[in-house]
């Protein structure tokens, strides 16, 4: 991994988190105080129930371990701006995806060390011994993650109307530096690009969308809104790529494993698209 592709990976997702940042306020991390039902069910759907999936259709799916390691990665990353711009579109409780992408946003950087370096365990291969320092990745993923955010909840409250026309700009700096990314794994990894698309697409997609029908059914089984079960059908299954493909870069130090998240990040577009389409069909007029 050179220093150039490591810069690129670091600064995609700190333009993604400093973007996000410049969209949030306070109330969108108290808001679990007015919904708790909605809030910690998306909470359980994106911290709990998303890696369980991923370890079990790694088990019973074979792969390589690039593509393995990858899928783990996207288990450990649930939620991401495109998660919220989604439930937008389909009109669903937008508030609601965000306060779930701001409240996952600092809870992963405690889970992912400890669910990364599990997933390395079962399946990185035996020739594969890396493994993420917890308090050093911690500390990595504050850096990069929490100070960006924060910056743009700052600026955001000092210079609003400044947030709001930054909005676009920073979205379509995130999209080039992703397009970017995953270029560049497709032609490093050209001899096998392939058959790994072909793992990774698989599961990749099984991932989306088993995530996205739980989400939904546990939201209708406790009897939330439809905009509610919407949106935690889509924060459920939709994933942070960028934050995955970042981690795999700039702390585990091989673009191979950037190869699942690359792929989920093209696939997550049609399937979410496919969620907005039936919650806007579905959606009964007032």
């Amino acid at each position: 991994m050179n220093s150039t592709t490591t810069l690129i990976l670091a600064l995609a997702l700190i333009f993604t988190m400093w973007g996000m940042g410049l969209s949030l306020t306070m109330n969108d991390f108290t808001r679990v105080l007015k919904h708790p039902k909605a809030v910690l069910l998306g909470l359980l759907n994106q911290l709990i129930f998303l890696p369980i999936i991923g370890f079990t259709l790694l088990y019973f799916i074979p792969s390589s371990p690039e593509i393995a390691v990858g899928i783990v990665l996207l288990s450990a990353c649930p939620g991401g701006p495109t998660s919220n711009l989604l439930s937008l579109l389909a009109k669903a409780d937008t508030a609601l995806s965000v306060t779930l992408t701001a409240i996952t946003s600092i809870a992963t950087i405690f889970t992912i060390p400890f669910i990364v370096n599990f997933g390395l365990v079962h399946f990185a291969g035996e020739g594969e011994h890396v493994q993420l320092d917890i308090l050093n990745t911690i500390g990595q993923m504050f850096a990069i993650v929490i100070l960006p955010m924060a910056l743009g909840m700052f600026i955001k409250s000092k210079k609003p109307q400044f947030a709001f026309k930054m909005d676009r700009p920073i979205r379509l700096i995130s999209v080039i530096l992703l397009a970017l990314i995953i270029l560049g794994i497709v032609l490093k990894e050209k001899e096998n690009i392939v058959d790994y698309f072909a793992q990774a697409g698989i599961l990749a997609l099984l991932l989306n969308g088993s995530t996205m029908v739980l989400g939904f059914l546990t939201a209708k089984a406790l009897k939330l809104r439809e905009n509610q079960a919407v949106t935690i059908s889509l924060e459920s299954g939709i994933q942070n790529g960028t934050m995955a493909l970042a981690i795999s870069g700039t702390l585990l130090g091989n673009v191979a494993f950037g190869i699942a998240p690359a792929v989920y990040s093209l696939l997550m577009y049609i399937t979410g698209g496919v969620v907005v389409l039936l919650a806007l069909k579905n959606k009964k007029p007032v």
